[in-house]
């Protein structure tokens, strides 16, 4: 497929609430250093305003999202150069972290009290006067979603935010909070290679109207030729993932294989193929891949243009057995939904 300079995202209804975003949006997270070394602000606003002009629109980041909450500032700052009333800004917060004797430690606090702390803290740093769509990063279950869904029903109707969102919560835990105020859009990892969700979380979200951000669209970067056309970059978290180890990913290589093999049939690239296949799975899925190089957001976009038939989407998943794939999604605890360590320190 010939890149198109043209090809925009269009705008979709994100859950049944109101909020519209564009069809394809950009989690921010790597831009402060997760899988490639961080960018500087200037260079993270670069490419932010960039996808900006690519259409881009929908902006996700998170309290917990780089040192000192280093992300979360730099999409601030970006912002300072977009019309704020064309974006939608997504934030997250109920992940604690910080180091200890050479460890970073991990827990998850859902009081109401830290709820509007962290709501505060985050509009500061942001600078802006309201957040679009506020997860709560990952449920803490020492205390009750009712509580927790309590306060944000309050900072709803301050107007300091929009429209409320889970994260990486379990099924009851979606049905008991949306009876406390309406849940917009649930953040779950959705990709060619993760599609636990399907099953259960779909058919449940598209029952309460309720809109699914796709995190890691491209599988942490797998199906974007991470570690598969290029080496690991030094220091990268990948390096502790399952999927990207040893011989899990000398296997996992011939799924890519399979895909890149399509992506030649469809002429197009094997990212613009694995997020043409997400989109596909209905309007109401928004993947929000992201990357540290302009190229290759702009090659993200170009998935826009892909049209597939039936015929082709089963094809395409196909080549990804999920019983195939091999190792975790997620390092250990974190691909659990709902915290239940709660306020245990974890390394």
């Amino acid at each position: 497929m010939e890149q198109n300079p043209q090809i925009q995202p269009s705008r979709v209804k994100l859950g049944s609430q109101g909020l519209e975003v564009s069809r394809l949006g950009f989690g921010c997270v790597g831009l402060s250093g997760v899988y490639n070394a961080p960018l500087s602000h200037e260079e993270g606003c670069s490419v932010i305003k960039e996808a900006y002009n690519r259409g881009i629109t929908f902006f996700d980041t998170a309290d917990a999202y780089g040192d000192k909450h280093d992300n979360e500032i730099m999409l601030g700052k970006a912002l300072k150069h977009l019309p704020r009333e064309k974006i939608q800004v997504s934030t997250k917060f109920g992940v604690v972290k910080w180091e200890s004797e050479g460890h970073r430690l991990y827990a998850v606090k859902g009081t109401a009290e830290h709820v509007r702390a962290c709501c505060e803290a985050s509009l500061k740093r942001l600078d802006v006067d309201y957040i679009d769509l506020y997860f709560q990063h990952r449920v803490d279950t020492s205390v009750p979603i009712e509580e927790t869904m309590g306060e944000l029903k309050k900072l709803v109707e301050e107007g300091k935010i929009k429209y409320i969102g889970l994260s990486e919560a379990n099924v009851d835990t979606i049905k008991r909070a949306h009876k406390v105020h309406p849940i917009t859009a649930l953040q779950m990892e959705y990709s060619l290679w993760t599609r636990e969700i399907e099953d259960e979380f779909i058919p449940l979200c598209r029952e309460l109207g309720i809109g699914i951000v796709a995190y890691s669209p491209l599988g942490r970067g797998f199906f974007g030729g991470k570690v598969v056309d290029e080496a690991m970059p030094n220091g990268s978290l990948l390096a502790n993932y399952p999927r990207f180890n040893g011989e899990n990913l000398e296997k996992n290589k011939l799924l890519y294989t399979r895909v890149s093999n399509l992506a030649v049939k469809h002429g197009c690239t094997v990212a613009q193929l694995a997020l043409a296949w997400l989109l596909h799975q209905g309007d109401d899925i928004v993947p929000i891949p992201g990357t540290t190089k302009v190229k290759n957001m702009i090659n993200n976009v170009g998935c826009l243009g892909l049209k597939l038939s039936e015929d082709d989407l089963k094809e395409i998943g196909d080549a990804v057995p999920v019983d195939e794939v091999v190792g975790e999604r997620e390092l250990g605890v974190f691909s659990k939904y709902d915290w239940k360590f709660a306020n245990t320190p974890l390394k």
